[in-house]
């Protein structure tokens, strides 16, 4: 029964969301209609009229209909496995999101991950030496690196390793001139292309993982059994392995999960920078577009990721931790 309620509320959660997503797109400033009648006026001198009567044509959209049905519509489409058809691409939204979501989970989950392992790893060390010099200098880059926004990081990089050294390359995806195929010089030019991307995500986010891991630690290291193991003659690295990490870590699984979730959305403004085709990269251009079904589509997708994130989270706590397993 209680399973059986949670994904009642996770269904009652996402069909929330998607409503509130779709009231809110249609409420911004400005409309598909509106925003290429504009494009036809400055670029061609057309008049605003004709302009709109044009961008409606072409669009096959008239932002005139009824809200209600306009949202009747989109829910008949959801139920079919429908998330409609891009106004700007003019290919099914599905399809465009399928194409996109594996460079977005390559790139970022990697990122995520690397950020994760290192930071779980320098937090522990820096909480087992914490009266050494790298304490403050953890708080010191924490402070820097929670405060840049990663695409500024992105930036930074294409700017040093881009630029200025040329090491990496700083568009696109891999080489256009390979052929895509699974070839050793393809995958070799898709990692090479990935290297700035995931370097960015992981230099912007190492820190918060790491003080988080930090803090968590310190307050573990005062516990009773960890005197008990030193008395026991246990040596440093089992007593950080086995029962300050363990422990410690527990806390950020939730966060990970959560965090991975979002991976899904990936970055609009790195995915811009580096005009890799994600799916951050095309909701990026569905925003300045205002292509609407393409914006509710991939929002639906991270609204799902998340939703979903926080159920697994809640059940990587039960098996992780023996607390909740006795209480269960």
């Amino acid at each position: 029964m209680e399973w059986v309620k949670r994904i009642l509320l996770l269904i009652a959660t996402i069909f929330f969301a998607t409503t509130i997503t779709f009231v809110v797109i249609r409420v911004m400033p400005g409309n598909p209609v509106e925003t290429m009648a504009m494009q036809f006026v400055r670029d061609e001198g057309m008049d605003y009229i004709q302009a709109i009567a044009r961008a409606k044509a072409e669009l096959s959209y008239d932002p005139d209909i009824p809200l209600i049905t306009q949202y009747g519509m989109y829910i008949g489409n959801l139920l079919q496995g429908q998330l409609g058809t891009s106004l700007v691409y003019k290919k099914p939204t599905g399809a465009i999101v399928a194409a996109a979501l594996p460079w977005t989970l390559f790139v970022f989950s990697s990122a995520l991950l690397l950020s994760f392992a290192l930071g779980v790893l320098l937090g522990m060390f820096v909480a087992w030496r914490r009266k050494t010099l790298l304490d403050p200098i953890l708080s010191f880059y924490t402070s820097v690196s929670n405060s840049i926004p990663n695409y500024i990081v992105a930036f930074i990089f294409i700017m040093i390793f881009s630029v200025q050294l040329r090491w990496f390359p700083s568009r696109g995806a891999w080489d256009s001139a390979i052929p895509v195929g699974w070839t050793s010089a393809y995958i070799g030019s898709v990692l090479y292309h990935a290297v700035l991307p995931i370097a960015s995500y992981v230099a912007a986010s190492i820190g918060f993982w790491a003080l988080s891991m930090k803090a968590n630690a310190v307050g573990i290291l005062g516990e009773d059994y960890i005197t008990a193991a030193r008395i026991r003659g246990l040596t440093n690295s089992r007593i950080i392995t086995g029962y300050v990490g363990r422990n410690a870590m527990l806390p950020l699984v939730t966060q990970l999960a959560i965090s991975f979730a979002f991976v899904f959305g990936g970055s609009p403004l790195i995915e811009n920078l580096f005009l890799y085709p994600g799916v951050g990269y095309y909701l990026n251009v569905s925003l300045g577009r205002r292509d609407y079904p393409m914006m509710q589509g991939m929002f639906l997708i991270i609204t799902v990721a998340v939703v979903t994130a926080n159920l697994v989270a809640e059940l990587l706590n039960a098996v992780l931790d023996p607390r909740l397993r006795a209480e269960g």
